[in-house]
């Protein structure tokens, strides 16, 4: 029979011990979590033995399966470019217009052109290709310098104001800086610009028609529709590049912003930038 004091309330032996008149029970834990303790012990010796593990000075245990989580990484790896070798193959060799009427061949192309965009691209086009102020939008239906797939894949592999020698090359007068107009007819022009999208503050007047004739028209069309084999963008309509608004259209006109785009011909291969074409030109918005 037990010595130690059983508990007056609880009816269960204590351990013996008390701590400022509180008694210590004595209920041991269930067998079945003490055994299940005890296998999970086993286990995790087991385990490290088995699999790397314990940390050394310069390297791990390599467990005597040898088992190695990177060398799993590699074949998958090695297997999924097996597997898209004959697909990249195709895409190499084949035209623009080819790969997007096979349905696999596009679709392969854009998820690729895809994880490619959010990479080299999404950091001035946006993630979604909305584009930003300077930063065109790639869903639309504007575009400075062609939406055609061909036109599309150019721009990339050239790029715009590049050092690329084939590289897309405009420059908009400096008409104020410049002072090839005076204040007052950079304001006339400014109003007939805008009128030809309806900006509030626009105008149409002979005078600012004369002055976007002499001066503009040459790049943007005679009715503002914009000349992409110039990389004159369009002035009728609400997209624009640097602002909506008279204000902004004056300032551009007094002393332009120019862009530039990176030429990616020498860093991605010509795979990738046709992915890249035929992702970019279903988006919507091309042509």
């Amino acid at each position: 029979m037990s010595d130690k004091p059983i508990d007056e309330l609880s009816g269960v032996e204590t351990t013996g011990h008390e701590w400022d008149g509180i008694k210590e029970l004595n209920n041991p834990l269930p067998r079945w979590w003490l055994w299940t303790f005890y296998g999970s012990i086993v286990f995790a010796l087991g385990y490290t033995i088995a699999y790397p593990a314990w940390p050394l000075i310069s390297t791990a245990t390599g467990g005597v399966l040898g088992y190695s989580s990177r060398a799993n990484l590699d074949e998958s790896l090695a297997s999924a470019r097996a597997a898209q070798g004959d697909l990249l193959a195709q895409i190499e060799t084949r035209p623009l217009a080819d790969i997007i009427a096979d349905d696999a061949l596009a679709r392969f192309a854009r998820a690729g052109g895809r994880s490619t965009f959010k990479v080299y691209c999404s950091q001035c086009h946006g993630s979604g290709a909305e584009g930003a102020a300077g930063y065109p939008n790639l869903n639309d239906d504007e575009w400075i310098w062609g939406g055609s797939v061909e036109q599309i894949y150019t721009t990339i592999a050239h790029g715009a104001r590049s050092t690329d020698p084939e590289t897309h090359y405009n420059v908009m007068p400096n008409f104020g800086a410049d002072a090839l107009l005076s204040k007052d007819e950079i304001d006339v022009v400014a109003r007939q610009v805008a009128s030809l999208s309806g900006i509030p503050g626009g105008e149409a007047t002979p005078e600012g028609a004369q002055l976007y004739a002499d001066n503009c028209a040459s790049c943007h069309g005679e009715a503002g529709q914009g000349l992409a084999e110039l990389g004159g963008p369009s002035l009728a309509d609400p997209i624009w590049l640097y602002g909506n608004s008279l204000a902004a259209i004056t300032a551009q006109i007094h002393a332009p912003r120019h862009g530039m785009m990176p030429a990616w011909s020498g860093k991605l291969g010509d795979a990738a930038i046709k992915q890249l074409a035929v992702y970019v030109h279903g988006l919507g918005g091309g042509q």
